[in-house]
């Protein structure tokens, strides 16, 4: 590892694409399906422990039963299905099985999710639960839940009106709203069991996360790191909807639970009450802590062999930098926790005093690796600051660290103590126009999750190439209203594409393949065990190309932009289908679902300066599309 002990250094070059065309030509020389048994030997297979240099799932992920309980398939967040009757031989073939359409016109976020031979959808505000009947012709609708949220939280949402999934657990369904409601329904009838209030819209909360459910708690974090809220995770009882524990990401150790057990790997990390120290003192409150952000509005994994959650938090408050000296824990950062009782046992920031907007909330992949003859359980993350991070997921410490993208905001990680090096020349100030911050507030990399394969080693993320000018802005608090203090105006990085799709190679560090695409890749990543990768594209297009080499092999127009989660399920009688919800928005495409006016270049937050166009490429609408082979 002492390679590994070195500053990361920036790269600014083109990246070609490769072939791998031995790995391509032996997995074609496969028959298109292969039985049931095969199928359990492969999963067996990909959870043994990993030769020199190979990455493999962990092996609490279980054989693959045809159904998708959760948007990131499984606890170790691979978005891998080991169903293979699509496969690079016939995937040209697949063909639309049906539809349902949602009649939202806002921006379909969510993962459909499939359990006993049902598939539920949930929609964007007012968050609709549809169940869809598997077993029939057309999957006619069973029932639908209208929890009727409080039509004020609209007001309060930053980036649409979103909402990223529904998770199924012991014959219930959870998922939440944007009024901050965490609702359970019972799987088969969409009876309520019950409700509960966990964020306040007047203080400018809400909730757009898709919830994880681990033993019998509830995992939920808020939303509003741009209203002044302060963030949290919150475990609620699955059969009750009490709370059961919260956790604060700013504030003194007991409301951040941290006591004896947390073990941070790194110096800067340690210390008594850090979530105040860390942060200036307030005219407005006692203490910018109070108002600092660090929400928890993205993705949790959970290892049961630790018996850990992992789950980052949000950008502090406000975006101006200059407001908050310190370096504003416990923001942009992860955390490892107990899931029973919240405890908290390790951190990592990644982007200490955010400077861009730089959430860290994107999701982890868990994983078990062989480095240098060590076995070592490591948490992979396509992180919004740039960089592909590799960290043993028992102590924090970081193992790599390589930018994906083109950077000029930092220089790199230094392996040694963890810090990100930021660049000075790009940090914003009072007043001043910074320009060429790349990438920009979205990140190299927003919440559009990665998925991994353990056929090929890869990790295939769907990205974003942008850069930004921002400028400093005085922000007040006010509760329920912005407190962002910045300008931003976005636009198309280095070659003039706004979107990237890759398949990255984690433990080399370095990109295999490269899909260069006219606008940002907001959807999630699918890859299954027919080595066939989907993703969507913001102008419609659902496409499906080769895990080895990026070949595209099929691809359909959907009638709105994809922002959604792509899934596979077997379905009653027994064939694969593959599923996508589309319909254009979030904050990628609010010009479209918010009809914002593109001249306005600082509207949503600067990102309408890059998507001007975006109106002539697509309408809004929400629509399922499910496909299978003839």
């Amino acid at each position: 590892m002492e390679s590994l002990r070195l500053v990361v250094p920036l790269r600014r070059r083109a990246l070609p694409v490769c072939v791998l065309a031995c790995g391509a030509l032996l997995f074609f020389s496969q028959s298109c399906t292969r039985p049931p048994a095969q199928q359990a030997m492969d999963t067996h297979r990909a959870q043994q422990p990993p030769a020199p240099g190979q990455l493999v799932a962990p092996p609490f992920v279980p054989a693959d039963d045809g159904q998708w309980t959760m948007p990131a398939k499984d606890y170790a967040s691979t978005r891998f299905s080991s169903l293979d009757q699509i496969n690079t031989t016939n995937a040209a073939n697949l063909k639309v099985a049906w539809t349902f359409s949602t009649g939202n016109t806002r921006g379909h976020e969510a993962a459909p999710i499939v359990a006993n031979n049902t598939m539920y959808i949930i929609t964007p505000y007012p968050n609709v639960l549809y169940a869809l009947d598997l077993t029939k012709p057309g999957a006619p609708a069973k029932w639908a839940y209208q929890p009727k949220p409080n039509a004020s939280s609209q007001g309060v949402a930053c980036c649409d009106l979103v909402n990223r999934g529904a998770v199924f657990s012991d014959g219930k369904v959870f998922f939440n709203t944007l009024d901050g409601q965490t609702i359970a329904v019972d799987a088969n009838d969409g009876k309520e069991l019950w409700r509960a209030q966990l964020a306040d819209i007047n203080h400018g909360e809400s909730i757009t996360m898709a919830p994880l459910v681990v033993k019998d708690k509830v995992l939920v974090g808020n939303s509003g790191g741009e209203f002044g809220v302060r963030g949290w995770l919150t475990a609620v009882d699955a059969n009750s909807g009490k709370i059961a524990w919260r956790a604060y990401h700013t504030g003194p150790d007991k409301d951040c639970l941290i006591g004896a057990s947390f073990k941070p790997f790194y110096p800067q990390d340690r210390g008594t009450d850090l979530g105040v120290s860390t942060w200036p003192a307030s005219t407005q409150t006692s203490g910018q802590w109070q108002i600092g952000g660090a929400t928890a509005w993205g993705w949790i994994s959970y290892d049961p062999d630790l018996d850990l959650i992992f789950y980052g938090t949000g950008n502090p408050g406000p975006w101006n930098p200059e407001q908050r000296p310190g370096d504003n824990k416990w923001t942009c950062g992860i955390f490892a926790r107990k899931p029973e009782t919240g405890e908290a046992v390790w951190y990592y920031q990644w982007s200490p005093h955010d400077l861009h907007d730089y959430d860290g909330i994107n999701e982890q992949i868990l994983l078990d690796a062989n480095i240098n003859g060590q076995q070592r359980k490591v948490l992979v993350r396509a992180e919004r600051n740039g960089y592909v991070y590799v960290m043993d997921r028992t102590t924090g410490e970081v193992l790599r660290a390589d930018p994906y993208g083109y950077i000029t905001s930092s220089k790199g990680v230094d392996l040694k103590t963890g810090q990100l090096i930021y660049n000075p020349e790009k940090s914003p100030k009072m007043g001043q126009t910074t320009r060429e911050v790349c990438p920009a507030s979205p990140g190299m990399k927003d919440w559009q999750p990665t998925a991994f394969s353990p056929r090929t080693g890869m990790l295939y993320i769907p990205h974003q190439n942008l850069c930004m000018d921002e400028e400093g802005l005085q922000a007040n608090y006010i509760a329920g209203t912005p407190y962002v203090g910045m300008n931003v105006k976005m636009y198309a990085g280095p070659g003039g594409k706004r979107g990237v799709f890759s398949a990255w190679d984690p433990l080399a560090g370095k990109e295999v393949w490269k899909i260069d695409e006219d606008l940002p890749v907001w959807s999630g990543a699918l890859v299954t065990a027919g080595d066939v990768v989907f993703y969507g594209t913001m102008d419609g297009w659902f496409k499906a190309v080769n895990a080895r080499d990026g070949t595209l092999l099929w691809q359909f127009k959907c009638g709105s932009g994809i922002i959604g989660q792509p899934m596979t399920y077997r379905g009653a009688d027994g064939k694969q289908y593959v599923a996508i919800l589309a319909g254009v928005g979030g904050w990628s495409g609010a010009v479209v679902a918010g009809d914002l006016d593109p001249r306005d270049g600082t509207a949503a937050l600067g990102f309408a300066n890059a998507m001007g166009d975006l109106k002539d490429k697509t309408t809004k609408g929400g629509m399922l599309y499910v496909f299978a082979l003839p």
